[in-house]
């Protein structure tokens, strides 16, 4: 791919200037908590700091947790800036560990010490008047700790497809978000083997219509690439053709809805081959090039979805959101 199309943001803020923001989101404790917790993690090397993920500190985490909350401001600055005089603004994705979609308010979960995407959303809207923040999670997860810190907040539209019944066990059908925030939160939980039919189906049934309603600012996305049929830790069957679908797609709904305001931020994906494979096939359908998902998709390996229990999840999430 052209590389003059590539814009690489190679300074931006210290880290120290996230603190703020992450305190959007998170317990001042458990910043100040995790940054004294460095200590211990320089003495023993490797800390334990939740157990259901489970998930680790070194002693660089927090320094590393900061800078990843920090590339995502920096690309929602720099997103929003370009929106203002390009009416196609370049799509941007944060390449950034650790991830973030699983970080509850006060504390970290899942491999995730701060929730990215959530810090983000609240930027979005403090630092530049995006009110109304429309955040798509495709992860193979469901996105707790966003899910969470949105609950009762009616501007923020919290989207959520992932596998059913894994984990953390969150994201049913029901929940919907409470109070002033309810029905601005959607789960659909895909039943195991969901794969490109479905997720493009969810795409034109669910996602479309429900930002279309919705009238978003700036459209965030929890990119998570653990839903590749090649990824060791579910049962989905999307390929790196899905993800390029995705990416091509939600580039189009943001140039319709919000002027192109649009950030990815890197979730989940524990094969190297596909998680690499699918983020650069993202990459071009963000510049427009074609998908090379043939040269590393293998149909064979595939086998079919469940199609009746995904019309099914689909058409109980549209009733329960009068799509």
């Amino acid at each position: 791919m052209p590389l003059s199309h590539l814009m690489e943001l190679q300074t931006f803020r210290p880290p120290s200037f996230a603190v703020d923001d992450i305190a959007s989101v998170h317990a001042k404790a458990y910043v100040s908590g995790l940054e004294k917790a460095m200590d211990q993690a320089s003495e023993k090397g490797l800390i334990l700091i939740e157990g259901s993920g489970p998930t680790y500190a070194t002693s660089t985490t927090f320094h590393e947790s900061l800078v990843a909350a920090g590339a995502g401001l920096a690309l929602v600055d720099s997103v929003v800036a370009a929106s203002k005089n390009q009416l196609d603004p370049p799509t941007a994705f944060a390449l950034i560990r650790p991830p973030g979609h699983h970080a509850i308010p006060k504390g970290p979960m899942g491999f995730c010490v701060f929730g990215n995407v959530a810090i983000a959303a609240r930027h979005a809207q403090r630092v530049h008047g995006l009110k109304r923040v429309f955040i798509i999670d495709f992860d193979v997860h469901h996105g707790n700790g966003t899910n969470d810190a949105f609950l009762d907040d009616p501007d923020i539209f919290f989207l959520s497809t992932h596998q059913d019944g894994s984990y953390p066990g969150t994201g049913k059908f029901d929940e919907i978000g409470i109070g002033a925030g309810e029905g601005a939160t959607l789960n659909l939980p895909l039943p195991g083997g969901s794969g490109d039919t479905a997720m493009r189906t969810v795409f034109y049934e669910v996602i479309v219509p429900c930002a279309q309603r919705f009238k978003p600012d700036i459209i965030l996305v929890s990119a998570g690439y653990d839903g590749h049929v090649l990824d060791p830790l579910a049962s989905l069957q999307f390929t790196t053709g899905t993800y390029y679908m995705l990416a091509s797609n939600i580039k189009q709904l943001a140039k319709d809805l919000c002027g192109g305001r649009c950030v990815f931020f890197l979730e989940g994906g524990y094969n190297l081959d596909s998680l690499s494979y699918s983020v650069a096939d993202s990459f071009r359908a963000f510049l427009g090039e074609p998908s090379l998902a043939a040269e590393f998709d293998d149909p064979a390996i595939l086998y079919e979805e469940p199609s009746t229990r995904v019309k099914q999840a689909i058409q109980r999430v549209k009733h329960i959101h009068s799509l």
